[in-house]
């Protein structure tokens, strides 16, 4: 597949590592940064002085700080911008961006201030008519461009949005599964930052193995309760987007929400430990900013997330870990049955069994033969 031109908004170290990905299918990849001394970087010696600069680019990548070069003719925008600063990105661009360009999102994350997960971002910033797909998966930067053989979905409302855009990544260490499943997509990769948290404070407490898996797998839970109640496949959940990134962010060692959770569980002061991150090129841990949002989203959903509920409180300062840990494993006990969201919960309950089908056609019967019954009895005087 040879793609003329691939644009990249973002030039941190996912948007890096995506431009080294996407090289091998288009002719021309362009990253869009607003740091004049990156793109002097990537321009002259190929590399990223900022991230990833051990690792040199394709020689098709360059970079450029304005947008309207940026992305004339682009086949594909690759949006690597963090969540929370999504909108504000799209809105300084979106008069450059043609209706017919395919828009990749790899965002992570719920906008802390609408709700939003991305595609409902994207729909309202740059209207209906953009083809839009959005990624999830687990992918950390440094292993993309190392080659590191990875996967990933790709999902759009329709198919043959998410066949293009799943084109643009694969090559021969990625595989890409495209999915009409888009809520299903963006919610895993949105909420197991969350439970990364969470799972760091418990390695930082020194705790082992059983406490984390258990963690992890009742997140789980807490990630497919939301995704099933918005309308979302269980079995994306478990999939890739799903289970393979909450495992990756919350058991590989470079996760950003873990290194949080980590610091958290050691005793450290969380303002300290963001303020500390916020100094240095460690970058953006989305869950931070998610947990609350997923709270507060919990409860217009009305359903129970007590562990998202627990991180946004640790966050707030209101418990230290050992706390937070208390909470959680003073949480009642039910029994484990499958989810079924509202919509199905509704039809099921105006479904009538099949016992009450038989007994109410047995009444009709009756009824019918007590009417003719009289009718006859009637006629005969």
């Amino acid at each position: 597949m040879s793609i003329a031109k691939i644009v990249i908004f973002g030039s941190g170290s996912f948007g890096t590592a995506l431009a080294s990905l996407v090289a091998a299918n288009a002719r021309e990849v362009v990253i869009l940064t607003r740091r004049m001394d990156v793109a002097n970087g990537i321009n002259r010696s190929h590399r990223n002085p900022m991230h990833l600069s051990a690792f040199t680019l394709p020689t098709n990548v360059r970079a450029t700080t304005e947008a309207k070069e940026a992305v004339r003719d682009a086949y594909a925008i690759v949006h690597a911008i963090p969540t929370q600063h999504s909108e504000g990105f799209l809105l300084t661009v979106r008069e450059h961006i043609e209706v017919k360009t395919l828009m990749i999102c790899c965002a992570k994350g719920l906008d802390e201030r609408t709700l939003e997960l991305a595609h409902e971002t994207f729909a309202r910033v740059l209207g209906i008519g953009h083809p839009c797909a959005f990624f999830g998966g687990p992918t950390f930067a440094r292993e993309l461009i190392q080659g590191t053989p990875s996967g990933g979905v790709m999902a759009a409302r329709d198919m043959t949005t998410a066949e293009r855009a799943a084109a643009c990544f694969r090559g021969p260490t990625m595989r890409v599964y495209p999915s009409t499943d888009v809520v299903g997509v963006e919610i895993g990769g949105a909420l197991k930052n969350v439970i990364a948290i969470l799972c760091g404070g418990l390695e930082g407490m020194g705790l082992g193995v059983n406490a984390q898996t258990l963690l992890v797998t009742r997140g789980c839970r807490e990630i497919m309760r939301f995704g099933v109640a918005m309308g979302a496949r269980e079995h994306t959940m478990w999939g890739l987007s799903g289970v393979g990134d909450l495992m990756l962010t919350c058991l590989g060692n470079a996760s950003r929400n873990k290194a949080v959770g980590i610091a958290f569980g050691k005793g450290q002061n969380i303002k300290d430990i963001l303020d500390a991150r916020a100094q240095t090129l460690e970058g953006v841990a989305e869950g931070v900013a998610t947990a609350p949002a997923a709270e507060r989203l919990a409860a217009k959903l009305g359903i129970e997330a007590p562990m998202i509920a627990t991180c946004a409180a640790c966050l707030r300062g209101e418990l230290d870990a050992s706390e937070a840990l208390q909470r959680c494993m003073a949480l009642p006990i039910k029994p484990d049955e499958p989810l079924i969201n509202e919509k199905d919960r509704r039809a099921s309950r105006a479904t009538p069994s099949i016992a009450a089908l038989c007994l109410a056609t047995l009444i009709m019967n009756l009824v019918v033969t007590v009417v003719v019954s009289k009718k006859m009895r009637a006629l005969g005087k």
